[in-house]
């Protein structure tokens, strides 16, 4: 098999081990934060774990069809995957609510930080090198050929990703995460209100789209002060 045809498998694999490390924690951390809040409905549904199949079982599009489809298209991987969580625990407790939501964008910004960690751990070793030109798939290069390339292909997406979902999800938008935040700063009267007016379904679609051309503003930003940070 020729070296192309190899990266041709390697690369969408890379792609996909990341993409499903990212979602696992993302989701886990939402699950495992509500159940110690009280709200046992994504643990009895087996989602406050590690392992990806009980998000993969609950989302199958958003975890499987959809990341190869847009790699097909764009040459990177989305997706979605949810935790269920009780409306009755969240419109009860709209803080603890609020804390669940943050969880899943914090878990993603701890990925960036334990690969940025890596990518210097790397260095250290003279494994891995801040490259000539930075982009979102090099954010590292390996010193030597071998399987230290996609090791530093590995790190760089999972950096790049994670920080991507961190951002994204933190816009205060509704369906996103960051739109659930804001009864940590109100009243519960508030709160209760607030949540029910962002629940409303006509919401996602339109705050998708506009969580979007929000990224295309702040994200570049946002990544260069990501790198000034990797590389003070």
């Amino acid at each position: 098999m020729s070296i192309v045809n190899i990266e041709s498998l390697i690369d969408p694999a890379i792609w996909y081990v990341v993409f499903l490390i990212s979602i696992t924690i993302h989701e886990a951390a939402h699950a495992w934060s509500a159940y110690k809040l009280g709200d046992d409905t994504a643990y009895n549904a087996g989602q406050v774990t590690l392992n990806p199949w009980p998000h993969i079982k609950r989302e199958p599009f958003g975890t499987v069809v959809v990341p190869f489809l847009t790699y097909s298209m764009s040459g990177w991987m989305l997706g979605w995957a949810s935790a269920p969580y009780s409306r009755g625990w969240g419109w009860e407790h709209p803080k603890r609510a609020a804390i669940m939501s943050f969880a899943g964008p914090l878990g993603n910004l701890l990925l960036v930080i334990i690969s940025a960690a890596l990518i210097h751990l790397g260095m250290n070793y003279n494994y891995l090198h801040q490259p000539d030109s930075v982009n979102f798939m090099s954010i590292t290069a390996a010193n030597n050929p071998g399987y230290w390339v996609w090791i530093a292909k590995l790190l760089s997406i999972m950096f790049s990703l994670n920080l991507i979902l961190f951002v994204f999800n933190l816009i205060p938008i509704p369906p996103l995460d960051g739109s659930s935040i804001l009864p940590l700063i109100l009243p519960d009267s508030l709160g209760r209100k607030y949540l029910e007016l962002i629940n409303k379904r006509m919401f996602s679609f339109l705050g998708i789209f506009i969580a979007w051309k929000l990224m295309d503003l702040i994200y570049s930003k946002v990544f260069f002060v990501a790198l000034g940070l990797l590389y003070p």
